[in-house]
């Protein structure tokens, strides 16, 4: 009987019960972060303001970190032209004009986010095919070709500007927004930032005397003396920008007078000397932008094509700038109506700079949604009181041509900065999908590599005079298809779109984080979207739907 029982079959081997993976034995454990919608370290977020005298001083402080885009544009443009530093001091006041009306537009009845909209590159490649065509043509002077080749830029930015009206008030581009999944948006705010690299250090680089000490003096002022003592710590958060400037211009100001730069090389002294802009002798006391400063414009097919082939950039550019700017102001992710409001919005936006003869169209301006994360102060009240800043400085002048004459590697250093804040920021909506899917990871990967590689390879490939690597018969085809591949958020949402959602995207929309983004596209999706972005004076009553 014991033999019997000693040569009993052992129990079947049950398989352990389905469910979550073991817990990780490794004896060292750290917290884990939960995803959080909305960034709790903000002092103000979109819809609180700070007291009436810090929020003039902080929208003054918007103001200058846009002015360096607003100058690179002109000393860029201008000269090839064939304006003078009269013409160049002219134009950056009808840049800067055109940015204030167009911040408030959009703050007002676009997007409702706190974004300064300035300068956009994109339009450097059609302007540049403009000035190539009338470089041969015999004219009177140089300042009427000047005039001419800006009243040609006016054509082409008002026929141009129905592009993006057509594709905001359809809402055609909020229904391509719908696409998007959170691994969508991370390239997009992700190359947003990165993409601007060029306006960073290699700017910077052109006078290192200022721009090094510019960029060490500001991280340790904003980030380190800031916790000497309890009593400096908003101020220094909130105003080192505008100390750091002002100790650094000093600084340069003492450089040139002592002649430092007196046998340095010209491209040196540009950068370097603050008393080579001459932006001060030859700026009006005051002038006022009105419409058609210029002329008549001058409408021509082959220009008008490629300019539309940068607006259509352009609404790529502010929409990765729209997510990030939501998310350092508090305010939930856009909805799909809202950025087709804010897109339409832009284009009225081109119409008017068209009619006021400006050089190039606008976007958002990347570098005041950084100084959103790095002031922790969201508040659009901050953003449009910027705007008075930008309208009276491009009236008066000799005022705003004071500030305008900052060194430019200055901003580069402060461009250092801002540009990483909104790359980091696309980093962190990858909270919201599953970071351990390969799936993902491809995707991911791919968008991203593909978003800096294509437009790196067009930029390096670009003569000066703004011909690409796409050199077909058809000028204006070129233009087109330059433009729109030199720009890494518009390759981002293009690929990040077409394989995101091609690749098993409905056996994976749990992973691509579509349970939580769903409904932030969908105007009573959450109940916070009308709370952050509904129209003032009750004006959503009176307009209707499909303009909301």
């Amino acid at each position: 009987m014991g033999e019997e029982n000693h040569h009993h079959a052992p129990p079947p081997v049950q398989a352990p019960p389905a469910g979550p993976p073991p817990p990780n034995l490794a004896l060292s454990r750290g917290p884990v972060w939960n995803p959080a919608e909305q960034l709790s370290q903000l002092h103000y977020c979109i819809h609180s303001n700070p007291s009436w005298p810090e929020a003039l001083l902080l929208g003054f402080q918007h103001y200058i970190v846009m002015l360096g885009t607003t100058v690179l544009i002109a000393t860029t443009l201008v000269p090839l032209m064939g304006g003078d530093y009269g013409d160049k001091a002219r134009v950056i006041q009808s840049l800067l004009f055109m940015s204030g009306v167009n911040t408030l537009l959009q703050t007002w009845f676009g997007s409702r986010l706190p974004t300064v909209m300035g300068g956009s590159f994109a339009f450097l490649l059609p302007v540049l095919s403009i000035i190539n065509d009338y470089t041969d043509r015999t004219f009177p002077s140089e300042h009427e070709r000047f005039t001419y080749t800006i009243r040609t830029i006016q054509g082409s930015l008002i026929v141009s500007s129905f592009v993006n009206i057509f594709l905001g008030y359809s809402k055609t581009w909020g229904n391509l927004t719908r696409l998007f999944s959170p691994i969508i948006i991370v390239p997009l705010v992700l190359v947003s930032g990165l993409g601007l690299f060029s306006r960073g250090f290699p700017l910077l680089a052109n006078c290192v005397q200022i721009g090094l000490p510019m960029l060490i003096l500001l991280v340790i002022t904003q980030q380190y003396l800031k916790g000497v003592h309890h009593a400096a710590h908003h101020v220094l958060e909130r105003f080192a920008l505008l100390l750091c400037i002002a100790i650094i211009w000093a600084f340069a100001a003492i450089l040139t007078v002592a002649g430092a730069y007196n046998t340095a090389k010209t491209q040196t002294q540009v950068s370097c000397r603050t008393d080579r802009s001459h932006l001060m002798s030859s700026a009006p006391w005051i002038k006022v932008p009105y419409p058609f400063q210029w002329g008549t414009p001058i409408f021509r097919a082959s220009h008008v094509f490629g300019m539309m082939g940068a607006a259509l950039v352009s609404s790529a550019e502010s929409t990765g700038a729209f997510f990030a700017a939501a998310r350092l102001s508090g305010a939930t992710p856009p909805p799909a109506h809202v950025l087709s409001r804010s897109i339409g919005m832009q284009g009225i936006g081109m119409l008017l700079e068209g009619i006021f003869g400006s050089v190039v169209g606008t976007t958002v301006s990347i570098e005041n949604v950084g100084l959103l994360g790095l002031t922790h102060i969201g508040s659009r009240r901050v953003v449009q009181i910027s705007c008075g800043f930008m309208i009276f400085f491009s009236i008066f002048g000799k005022f705003g041509a004071f500030f305008a004459s900052i060194p430019l590697p200055i901003f580069a250093a402060i461009y250092c900065v801002l540009f990483g804040i909104v790359a980091a920021v696309g980093i962190s909506f990858i909270q919201f999908a599953n970071t351990n899917s390969i799936r993902n990871i491809y995707v991911l990967g791919l968008t991203l590599y593909l978003a800096i590689s294509i437009p790196q390879y067009f930029v390096t490939n670009t003569a000066p005079d703004g011909h690409g690597p796409v050199k077909t018969d058809g000028g204006w085809f070129n233009d087109i298809l330059n433009t729109i591949f030199s720009s890494p958020a518009t390759v981002a949402i293009i690929v990040g779109t077409l394989i995101d959602n091609t690749l098993e995207g409905r056996q994976t929309a749990v992973d691509r984080g579509l349970q939580w983004w769903g409904p932030f596209q969908n105007r009573k999706g959450d109940v916070r979207n009308d709370e952050f972005y509904r129209l003032p004076l009750r004006i959503n009553e009176y307009m209707p739907t499909r303009f909301l």
